[in-house]
């Protein structure tokens, strides 16, 4: 018989648990430690790393001390440095926003995949591939607190701590739910802290038991449909050569335009649209494709929580601002 607690006062209400996604993957408190969990089992020569990247992961190998080479995407996030991989070496690769299958599969076909990480942290509905690893990080899709898969055949080692700082990360959630985005931003910026302790810890409980909770197949089909609104009336402003028919669950619509103050009036509008990745323009000369993409890309929300009504708000101040 299971020794559980029965009766007492209720927890938070949430529907029956599903399948966790991606059974086989091995979870943690965020994607960048698993990343450097990765790499501590792993231990390559040298990463080659896209030099437009959340400075979060290259921290991962700052921190296990493992050598780097920065390379350089086009703006249609396809690699365009010549790639010498040598034995021992890893090829990082992210599916930005969740719209770079194809470069993807091209890499695959072109490296050797046993030295392939792709990081899917922005592509939570693109299955596995067979490849080194592919690194999700659920909290970018989903109202979780934190959390972070890897999916490898490597022997990782369960880390022997959990995570214990979900519940104050939630806090962030919950402000936001009770009351507003703007009141619950200064949370969630400190949640974002917490999370620059790199060493690894099993994914807490409190995440994973509401990531167990979504409807998973809702969320995608919402999000699909969001992207392709949103694709039918930008599409002939995007820089981005999109095609919707590969794309499944994307994180967001982005819109690659060179349309200075867009952004401030989307924010203005109640529209929060994030700018990925600022600290690029630290290590990137102004006239470089990551500066281009850091000041111009706009990564419109299509995400679960809208419907059309959201999207045609979102398409008449983009139309509005580009029409003036």
């Amino acid at each position: 018989m299971s020794g559980g607690a029965i009766g007492g006062y209720f927890e938070l209400e949430l529907p029956q648990p599903r399948a966790i996604p991606y059974l086989q993957a091995h979870r943690y408190q965020s994607a960048r430690s698993a990343f450097l969990a990765l790499l501590r089992a792993g231990k390559p020569a040298r990463v080659w790393m896209p030099r437009y990247l959340c400075d979060s992961m290259v921290a991962a190998l700052r921190e296990a001390v493992f050598e780097y080479v920065p390379y350089s995407i086009n703006e249609q996030f396809e690699v365009v440095t010549e790639i010498d991989l040598q034995a021992g070496d890893w090829f990082y690769y992210v599916d930005y926003f969740g719209v770079c299958s194809i470069e993807a599969t091209r890499l695959l076909a072109q490296l050797n995949p046993a030295q392939v990480v792709l990081d899917h942290c922005q592509a939570f509905f693109a299955p596995p591939r067979p490849c080194l690893a592919v690194i999700y990080s659920p909290r970018k899709f989903f109202g979780v607190p934190d959390g972070g898969l890897v999916v490898t055949d490597l022997p990782l080692e369960a880390p022997a701590e959990q995570d214990q700082l979900s519940k104050q990360r939630a806090e962030a959630l919950l402000e936001r739910l009770a009351e507003s985005p703007e009141s619950g931003y200064q949370y969630y910026q400190r949640s974002e802290r917490s999370l620059a302790d790199l060493e690894p810890r099993r994914m807490s409980q409190l995440t994973s038991r509401i990531l167990a909770s979504v409807d998973l197949a809702s969320v995608q089909g919402r999000r699909n449909d969001n992207f392709r609104y949103l694709h039918e009336r930008l599409g002939h402003l995007n820089r981005l050569a999109l095609d919707p028919r590969q794309i499944d669950g994307p994180m967001c619509y982005p819109l690659l335009i060179d349309a200075e103050g867009l952004r401030g009036l989307l924010i203005a509008n109640r529209i929060f649209v994030a700018t990925y990745w600022p600290d690029v323009l630290e290590h990137a000369g102004p006239d470089t494709t990551e500066a281009r993409l850091v000041r111009q890309l706009l990564p419109l929300p299509c995400d679960q929580r809208y419907d059309d009504a959201d999207m045609a708000r979102i398409v008449a101040l983009c139309t509005q601002f580009v029409n003036r």
